[in-house]
């Protein structure tokens, strides 16, 4: 039996096409906030870093730089892959600066216990 719906005409043609462009899938969209949020939270723990330094000299008696510090190497660790590239070949370098690090922040960070 052949068909029996009519040909669309050109306009209906024209207006199938631009709905069609403007269906945006909804994963491509949750991908691309996750990959935005990561970048932020990276950056945020890269600034948290930067800014624990001056508060750890300025308040000497409470140790307030240790753990904004911790929270940033956390922060940038875990949501970019050059912040972990980076701590790695800090380590790397400087492998006295890994006996400084407990145990549970290495395994946050990189996944793996201390050397």
């Amino acid at each position: 039996m052949p068909n029996t719906q009519p040909e669309p005409d050109d306009e209906t043609k024209t207006t199938m096409k631009i709905e069609q462009t403007r269906r945006v899938p909804i994963q491509s969209v949750t991908t691309g906030l996750r990959t935005l949020l990561r970048q932020f939270l990276a950056l945020l723990g890269l600034v948290l870093i930067i800014v624990a330094i001056p508060i750890a000299f300025v308040t000497p008696i409470l140790p307030i730089g240790l753990p904004i510090a911790i929270l940033g190497v956390v922060l940038l660790g875990r949501n970019a892959i050059w912040g972990k590239r980076w701590m790695e070949s800090m380590l790397a370098r400087n492998p006295r600066l890994e006996r400084f690090a407990p145990n549970w922040l290495m395994r946050a960070v990189f996944g793996r216990d201390k050397a």
